[in-house]
């Protein structure tokens, strides 16, 4: 009996499982500006820039703010606006 409750986790999970694995910036890869852009403009804001990668869609920048604070932050590919998927460690 306890089976049942393992095989309805592990379904609803299986389900839910490509709708969590979409883009979250929903940004065409045609309209995405580069990297290096992204990062000369953060560093033209203090931000002491240690590595940027691509994930779920969104620019993914780990860096050090103006203030001193570790970041690790999500902008747009295409406006380098932050994404709603920022936070800090």
């Amino acid at each position: 009996m306890k089976l049942l409750p393992i095989a309805l986790g592990l379904s609803l999970v299986l389900v839910a499982g490509p709708a969590l694995a979409r883009d979250n910036c929903h940004v065409p890869q045609e309209k995405w500006q580069p990297k290096e852009k992204l990062q000369a403009l953060l560093e033209k804001q203090g931000w002491k820039v240690r590595q940027i990668k691509t994930w779920n869609g969104c620019y993914e920048a780990y860096a050090v703010n103006d203030k001193g604070q570790r970041m690790e932050t999500f902008f747009m590919p295409d406006t380098f606006a932050v994404s709603p998927d920022q936070r800090e460690f």
